[in-house]
């Protein structure tokens, strides 16, 4: 199978830019829920019993929807055949390519699984890739499968520490994203359907692997989404960077079913999205930055989630 040609590669959106825009004073987004006489405390709040609700499930037509049919780099392609979770329909490595023990797992892994690998040119490799770097690896699978936003809450006595992405653009910081989550253990992640970036070579390939294990759910509308995640019981918390409180004040709410959610490179949280915020909490900055970019911001933030729910029981 020859490599197709002219192949264009993905630039992304600006990486910088913040988590969340300055909030309007006052009203419901201007204040969190929670009694900062508590030292952060959230966990006296009574919202009520939790109820089950009917859920949206995820559409799946037969148009591509999340994506990463092409992987590439060298980590990212060995996940893919480690995880087993799609089928995997040809590796492509470049003739050149030096002699090094991850290399050698992607071709052993191949060849167990009777994946077709082809040795190419590296020009060849380079004409077929869509990202910057592909490190002389590609490989062609099926679709990821998409999960259900009902599979993030079938089992809340577990707690589920969910991470909800609005419109972030960047595949790079997609994929840096979804690494964190999986480093943090967290139970799923949401992505709008429209207007934000799903699983391209890009975001795939800074994922590093954690494309194929961190379920993901496709949502119409995250606003609704999340509206049903707080009716089942989920606090949403949102990362915003004129909030008052800060993540180093999430305390005993961390022990309780949760979602995060991020904001967009630049504008940050969308209105209607803070709107379904149950409380919105900033990362301190000390510098002459109003804010982190919104991976790091992510890596902070859930290994915040983290250490709090260690600290808490």
């Amino acid at each position: 199978m020859k490599p197709r040609k002219n192949a264009r590669r993905e630039r992304g959106n600006e990486r910088g830019g913040s988590y969340g825009k300055p909030a309007r004073s006052g009203g419901r987004n201007g204040s969190s829920r929670g009694d900062s006489s508590r030292g952060g405390s959230y966990g006296s709040i009574d919202r009520g019993k939790p109820r089950r609700t009917n859920v949206k499930h995820s559409s799946k037509g037969k148009e591509r929807e999340l994506d990463g049919t092409q992987v590439e780099g060298r980590q990212a392609v060995r996940e893919m055949l480690i995880a087993q979770k799609r089928r995997v329909f040809e590796v492509y490595i470049a003739d050149d390519i030096e002699n090094v023990a991850i290399v050698d797992d992607i071709i052993a892994l191949a060849a167990d699984q009777r994946v077709p690998l082809h040795r190419v040119a590296r020009k060849d490799i380079e004409r077929m890739a869509r990202s910057e770097a592909p490190q002389g690896v590609i490989a062609k699978g099926a679709e990821l499968p998409e999960a259900d936003l009902g599979d993030f809450l079938r089992e809340m006595g577990e707690k589920p520490f969910i991470v909800a992405i609005d419109g972030v653009t960047d595949p790079g910081n997609l994929g840096a994203i979804l690494r964190s989550c999986d480093g943090a253990g967290v139970t799923g992640v949401l992505l709008p359907k429209h207007r934000a970036v799903h699983i391209t070579p890009t975001a795939a390939k800074s994922a590093a692997g954690a494309a194929e294990y961190v379920p993901i759910a496709l949502v119409s509308g995250l606003p609704t989404a999340l509206r049903q995640l707080k009716e089942a019981g989920v606090w949403i918390v949102g990362l915003h960077d004129a909030a008052d409180k800060s993540v180093w004040e999430l305390g005993s709410l961390a022990t309780e079913p949760i979602c995060l959610v991020l904001g967009a490179e630049g504008p940050g949280l969308s209105r209607l999205v803070r709107e379904r915020c149950d409380v919105l909490l900033s990362i301190p900055m000390r510098g002459a930055l109003s804010s982190l970019n919104v991976s790091a911001a992510a890596a902070l933030a859930t290994y915040e989630v983290v250490r709090a729910r260690r600290s808490t029981t």
